[in-house]
């Protein structure tokens, strides 16, 4: 995103004379991402193929959360966000979540709690 908006105010600054930018960063996250070996991961994985009759997908989500601050402030490697609906419309105002994802989520979601402390 960066670059693009980069490229956006180079190609404007090339054609516009006397026209100039400063970009300064206020906020920034970077993504995080727990190593797909470990137990939360590999135990969710396979709660998910369980529960949802399908792979995992496995992604670094563009917003913020809780555990990018846990990963990196509170050293705790081992943190994944889980949770039913679209990624894309996450925080968006048409966000919305199906009854039937959260039954599947909080299914999912005992499935690993039971494996990680059986």
């Amino acid at each position: 995103m960066k670059a693009e908006i980069r490229d956006m105010l180079e190609g404007i600054r090339s054609e516009r004379p006397g026209f100039s930018y400063e970009i300064r960063e206020l906020h920034e996250v970077l993504p995080s991402m727990a190593d797909k070996t470990s137990p939360v991961v590999q135990s969710t994985a396979a709660a998910v193929e369980r529960v949802l009759a399908k792979a995992p997908d496995f992604v670094c989500s563009p917003g913020t959360y809780d555990q990018k601050h846990i990963d990196r402030i509170g050293r705790l490697k081992n943190c994944i966000a889980y949770g039913p609906g679209i990624l894309d419309l996450a925080h968006q105002p048409d966000e919305w979540i199906g009854v039937d994802d959260m039954v599947d989520s909080a299914k999912v979601m005992a499935l690993v709690l039971a494996d990680l402390l059986g």
